[in-house]
């Protein structure tokens, strides 16, 4: 007999949960994945810190100088602003290989599926880790202290989490099917990155277009809620709502298409 539909989305919710309760498969691989990256290095990861310090200073003093924004206003926006882009895009990015990357595991090994999600962004926040040791130096370069507001970054990164595993799932799921759809990914990101307020402020912009490449960017929503806290402001309640709403939609499309085609991955690798 064939499973039902109630059967695939049972199906799904397992495999999901035994990656939650399994969490240390994902965690050991990524550590893994970092680690063999970087050996024989002395530096190590911190490779990473250093080639983003560079990327924010230089960035930081071009961009201020064009946008003539004080330099202890800009410097911390943009190291923010950087440091969370790139977890966000390379997540998604790596997201669009998690399955194929680890074809050789899921094809001769049962594990879960989710895993594989999980191990590609647990290795991302890792990075993450590194480079967001940069954050206090550059407050301390301009002079600026953080606030308590920095506390209401922790619940802004979950909801940030669960929005970016959602989106990687579903890019997992369909990049394992169409593999183009990987490079169509990349060059989406290109673009989100200049419509979205990384390098430039949301000051910046005239009133009459700040709505549609704010308040309809979902990007702008979800670094919103991590980056301000940061920098000392309040993330508003249309950011919050708006993350809140992707997640509950993004992950019940995820869910239904995991459930739907979560036993053809094997098949299409």
């Amino acid at each position: 007999m064939l499973p039902t539909r109630t059967g695939f989305v049972a199906d799904a919710f397992a495999d999901i949960g035994a990656a939650l309760r399994k969490h240390h498969l994902a965690t050991t691989f990524s550590w893994q994945d970092v680690a063999q990256r970087y050996r024989r290095s002395r530096v190590g990861a911190f490779w990473l810190t250093i080639n983003m310090g560079v990327l924010i200073g230089a960035l930081g003093f071009v961009f201020g100088t064009l946008f003539r924004t004080p330099m202890h206003e800009y410097l911390p926006y943009i190291c923010v602003s950087l440091i969370f882009w790139g977890f966000i895009s390379t997540s998604i990015n790596e997201g669009c290989t998690a399955f194929i990357g680890a074809e050789g595991i899921i094809l001769q090994v049962r594990m879960p599926l989710f895993t594989h999600v999980l191990r590609t962004l647990y290795r991302n926040a890792i990075i993450l880790g590194h480079n967001i040791l940069i954050y206090p130096l550059v407050l301390l370069s301009v002079g600026r202290m953080p606030t308590w507001d920095v506390f209401l970054a922790l619940p802004g990164f979950v909801i940030l989490t669960l929005n970016l595993l959602w989106i990687m799932l579903i890019l997992a799921v369909l990049c394992a099917r169409y593999r183009d759809m990987t490079q169509v990914v990349q060059n989406m990101l290109q673009v989100i990155l200049y419509l979205t307020p990384v390098m430039w402020m949301p000051k910046t912009l005239p009133e009459g277009i700040s709505g549609l490449l704010l308040d309809l960017n979902p990007f702008y929503h979800l670094i919103s809620v991590v980056r301000d806290p940061l920098l000392g402001n309040l993330p508003s309640a249309t950011n919050w709502m708006a993350c809140v709403g992707f997640a509950v939609v993004g992950w019940t499309a995820a869910l239904l298409l995991f459930s739907r085609y979560r036993h053809r991955v094997p098949y299409w690798l």
